[in-house]
């Protein structure tokens, strides 16, 4: 009885000091499993409780239970002391002080496509415009037969056009937005002051030019509309959207839809009028045609050609963007890089 008392005292005492020793939690149930656990040296203990008489195997048992009570103790003290600490640790890595300043969340902005787009459309509201849309897949009437362009007519072959297979109908992803100047006309009377901006597409793809663009129509119908009032709005719109200081000029050309026609130019913003590839080394950009309303238009609209005058004007979105910015390549604007768009 002595022996076994004596290992029991022994073996509290090594178990108490093992549990204070251990660091964490590991530590810990080694040290259970060693002293008090199912296999450990006290279970083995209450094992040779059977041999022995019944006086002398109450008062071991006792003495065991006694043992094995206390290391439980002082197990599951410590226990909550390692995790407390760690808990603490955590708590303390993962604490935020919320006297600090915020950190701003990031704000995108408008694409500068966008952005131009809308500034041309105020401009041209500011100037008594008004704004009408249209469908971008677009009957083959509307987008070339009722602007004078006929099925045989060569100036088809001006524009690369994305035919839409679609049994019984006709139909193209509009190549302009001048098929909603018919349409405008055919739902107004004169007197009538229309911009018309939107998406459009060509089958042709190099440094200023993409198979899909926007495009900005307008129109004006009245009775005394001329030359000079389309060449005076042209100038002011320039002014207004590459200020006074940017050379400019009207040179003739030809349009199916208008007669007589003309292309306004401004000086290369690249190179400054020197000469580039973005130019074509003439110093000089296309940013826009124009001209008078054919009367041949005004007949599929009901429009008395003796009665009315027009004018039209359409310009690349994307050609007015590259200028403003100073961009060479088109391309630039549909590659989706953060780092190019962030800038503008």
């Amino acid at each position: 009885m002595t022996d076994v008392s004596g290992r029991l005292k022994e073996l509290g005492e090594d178990g108490l000091q093992a549990i204070s020793a251990a660091s964490n939690e590991s530590d810990l149930l080694e040290a259970k499993g060693k002293y008090f656990g199912k296999k450990g040296a006290v279970s083995e203990i209450l094992k040779t409780l059977a041999s022995l008489p019944l006086e002398e195997k109450k008062r071991v048992g006792a003495a065991a239970n006694a043992t094995r009570e206390t290391l439980e103790s002082a197990f599951e003290i410590r226990l909550e002391e390692i995790r407390g600490r760690e808990r603490a640790a955590r708590e303390g890595s993962d604490r935020v002080d919320v006297t600090l300043p915020g950190r701003a969340p990031a704000v995108g902005h408008r694409h500068p496509i966008s952005r131009t787009l809308f500034e041309i459309v105020s401009i041209f509201q500011r100037l008594g415009f008004s704004v009408r849309e249209g469908p971008e897949i677009e009957k083959d009437y509307y987008n070339f037969e009722a602007l004078n362009i006929p099925k045989d007519h060569p100036a088809r072959d001006m524009q690369d056009t994305f035919y839409m297979d679609w049994p019984g109908m006709d139909l193209v992803l509009r190549t302009h937005t001048s098929p909603i100047q018919i349409r405008t006309m055919e739902a107004m009377r004169p007197p009538v002051r229309v911009i018309a901006p939107g998406a459009v597409y060509r089958c042709d793809s190099d440094v200023t030019h993409s198979p899909m663009f926007h495009q900005v129509e307008g129109f004006v119908v009245d009775r005394t509309a001329s030359m000079s009032d389309l060449k005076g709005l042209l100038t002011e719109f320039c002014r207004m959207m590459f200020g006074s200081g940017l050379p400019l000029r009207f040179r003739p050309s030809f349009f199916p839809f208008t007669e007589p026609s003309a292309e306004v130019d401004i000086r290369c913003v690249i190179c400054r009028g020197s000469g580039c590839r973005v130019c074509k080394d003439s110093g000089w950009l296309e940013i826009l045609g124009c001209g008078m309303i054919d009367p041949a238009v005004f007949g599929f609209v009901g429009y008395d050609p003796e009665e009315h005058t027009g004018f039209a004007f359409g310009m690349g979105v994307e050609r007015i963007a590259m200028l403003r910015h100073g961009i060479s390549d088109i391309r630039l604007f549909f590659e989706n890089d953060i780092r190019f768009l962030s800038q503008y």
